[in-house]
């Protein structure tokens, strides 16, 4: 139980890496804020935590609006009284070439991917900043490390979280708080299925056949699933970690090793 007693606010925790990293934490001890708009999923997953043995609590969150954020963090404070770990897992995803890429596409994907990650940081800095300790754990991508000739924004964004993340651990390393983030790969969820639905119209080919030409290009055989994401989540929550900031790891099965 290395995180026994200790408070994690997870943003988009009612499914996939979400839903997974916020039932990993648990089992390390922590108490869960779901930080999720989707109700029913919400609920889920809070029931999940309960069931586990620690406390949950719902707060519908709109990452793109201050004001909610504001309310994440003063919600979490009044039943908690203290905030240690945010992962920041909420993200969009939308494929299309560079010739058809809009405006409204690219502020969606990075309000959200990128935009977001940095204004729920600032939102637990104080308390973080206050304690002199605390841990940010980010979503990026091995997207954010290379080129696209599809999702752009996409990439653009991830490559934003791996820049915040660097800088949120310069600026607060003094401050006892810790910011990481992790580069996932082809990782099976609701979000895959949307990836495998629109690039397989671009290429020409069936959600299925993308699906498994992406497969074999990993090395370590198989699809990602969420939970290797949540250990690896886990970890850089813990104290084994205590040495680490400013990192952007890759967990990729050995697609990108760079």
């Amino acid at each position: 139980m290395e995180l026994e007693g200790q408070v994690a606010i997870v943003t988009g925790a009612g499914r996939g890496i979400g839903r997974a990293t916020a039932l990993e934490l648990t089992r390390l001890g922590a108490d869960i804020v779901v930080a999720e708009l989707d109700r029913a999923n919400a609920e889920r997953t809070a029931g999940e935590v309960q069931a586990l043995g620690r406390r949950a609590s719902v707060v519908p969150t709109d990452v793109t609006s201050r004001p909610a954020l504001t309310t994440m963090v003063e919600r979490t404070h009044a039943e908690f009284g203290r905030i240690d770990i945010l992962v920041n897992n909420a993200g969009i995803y939308r494929a299309a070439l560079p010739l058809e890429i809009t405006e409204e596409h690219w502020d969606a994907v990075m309000n959200i991917n990128a935009k977001a990650v940095f204004f729920a940081s600032q939102a637990v800095l104080p308390t973080m900043i206050a304690q002199r300790r605390g841990a940010i754990i980010s979503l990026a991508s091995m997207a954010g490390k290379v080129g696209s000739r599809t999702n752009l924004p996409y990439n653009a964004s991830k490559a934003a979280v791996i820049s915040i993340t660097k800088s949120l651990a310069l600026a607060h390393a003094a401050d006892g708080i810790r910011a990481n983030c992790i580069c996932p790969g082809f990782v099976e969820t609701d979000m895959w299925t949307l990836v495998a639905r629109e690039q397989s119209v671009l290429m020409g080919l069936s959600p299925e056949d993308f699906t498994e030409q992406r497969a074999a290009q990993v090395p370590l055989g198989r699809m990602e699933r969420p939970e290797d994401v949540a250990k690896v989540i886990g970890f850089l929550a813990s104290d084994r970690a205590a040495y680490m900031t400013g990192q952007a790891i890759n967990v990729t099965g050995g697609l990108i090793m760079h």
